[in-house]
């Protein structure tokens, strides 16, 4: 009887399956087989729309095109992206003019499509995940962090607080533990998310976290190999 290396399973499609190619090959094995691991997959992402010799693009990604002052902001942060050799793109309007007379749905659809269309052509990503209206970040960044982790792009973010997000959340609201140790809101019951994570884990394991939006542009410079990375402060 022949004996030769094993032969993963073709059909990968199911999460049960996922698991046992997990357990059976390893978790390098797996992340190759359905694309996402992480030593691969930012080579395989790098944007096709940009000409051999130009700057790294980076979608800047962040609640700030809602404050008064997001003209300062972005032109303040692609001054930065330029010291690190980065060329900074803020978020889409969607490209609706002045006197656009389609309807709020229409409106926000453009929006979204650019938005996409800039992160798809961009070759990283950073975020400034805040807290907005509350102890979360503002959801539709997060959406674009995960979008841009999904397409094998780097993400670095940045104005995440120090303490985790366990100690945030029971700094106002009433927690404790219950009987098996697990951190309980009292009211409610809900588990708090412990695991001394920053941020949610889906996005702290996924990211890579700075202190600043400076830190966060010379980071990802270095991982996109950019002119300005090594001689920029």
């Amino acid at each position: 009887m022949r004996h030769g290396p094993r032969q993963p399973p073709c059909d990968i499609s199911s999460a049960g399956t996922l698991l046992l190619w997990e357990g059976t090959y390893g978790v390098d094995a797996m992340d190759n087989a359905v694309g996402r691991n992480p030593r691969t997959m930012e080579q395989k992402a790098a944007s096709p729309h940009r000409p051999p010799g130009t700057p790294p693009r980076v979608y800047l990604a962040g609640p700030d095109i809602f404050f008064r002052d997001s003209a300062a902001i972005y032109e303040r942060l692609k001054a930065a992206c330029a010291q690190y050799g980065l060329q900074g793109v803020e978020p889409s309007d969607g490209g609706v003019h002045k006197g656009f007379e389609g309807s709020e749905a229409e409106r926000a659809r453009r929006i979204y499509e650019g938005n996409i269309a800039l992160i798809r052509s961009a070759d990283g990503l950073i975020a400034n995940l805040a807290a907005f209206r509350g102890l979360e970040p503002d959801s539709g960044t997060v959406f674009e962090v995960g979008f841009a982790v999904a397409l094998g792009k780097p993400v670095v973010v940045y104005g995440v607080p120090e303490e985790s997000y366990a100690s945030r959340v029971c700094a106002v609201r009433d927690c404790a533990p219950d009987a098996d140790g697990v951190l309980r809101e009292r009211g409610s019951g809900v588990m708090v998310e412990g695991l001394g994570q920053r941020l949610n884990l889906m996005v702290g394991c996924s990211t890579t976290i700075e202190a600043s939006a400076q830190a966060a542009l010379a980071r990802l410079a270095q991982r996109l190999g950019a002119a300005g990375s090594a001689c920029a402060h």
